[in-house]
């Protein structure tokens, strides 16, 4: 028990010292630089709060574009917003892990591409582990969201989980979006499914 508290201190100490201007620490060589802090931030956990109803009010919210990552995707209800973004004509566009395709995804891959939404394979990596969508980054009220949640039914119901909403912060959006710019260019174009 003493150890946990001891550990615990030492977290919200780094913590605390984080939030008062020694954030600047941990950016080493080749890290991106701090950014200021704007707009709103949503922290969500599972279980517990409804994070997939979430991600599908994010997806809904969408006005250009959608960029994500996605380690699994087996979700129907996100599949099917992202078509219904693709229908309105939101440009989505998705990035997988190549490893995960046929194990877990294929079926929710498969409705993606036959609703004409660009879907690419990463398969550069042991693991394309990035849980990321990216909305409307090239606009102020450019969203991100980030944290461990697959896009998958076991994530919501089975699983600890947690998601991080950004939202109006637009620069980092940008950094998100360049990055997933960087993943799509290594990306393999998804062809036919068998």
């Amino acid at each position: 028990m003493r150890l946990r508290l001891a550990v615990t201190r030492a977290v919200l100490a780094l913590w605390l010292a984080a939030g008062s201007g020694a954030a600047g620490a941990f950016n080493g060589p080749g890290t991106a630089p701090a950014l200021p802090a704007q707009g709103t931030l949503h922290a969500m956990f599972a279980p517990g709060d409804d994070i997939e109803a979430a991600l599908l009010d994010v997806i809904g919210e969408a006005h250009r574009q959608i960029l994500m990552q996605a380690y699994l995707l087996t979700s129907r209800p996100i599949t099917q917003a992202l078509i219904a973004a693709h229908r309105r004509g939101i440009d989505v566009r998705i990035l997988i892990d190549g490893g995960q395709i046929n194990a877990t995804g294929q079926d929710r891959v498969t409705m993606l591409q036959a609703a004409g939404v660009t879907v690419a394979l990463e398969n550069k990596y042991k693991s394309a582990h990035n849980k990321v969508i990216v909305i409307d980054a090239a606009t102020a009220d450019a969203t991100v969201v980030t944290g461990s949640y697959n896009f998958t039914w076991t994530a919501q119901n089975k699983n600890a989980e947690n998601i991080l909403i950004a939202r109006r912060n637009p620069s980092l959006a940008a950094q998100y979006a360049a990055n997933w710019a960087r993943h799509f260019q290594d990306a393999e174009p998804l062809g036919a499914l068998r």
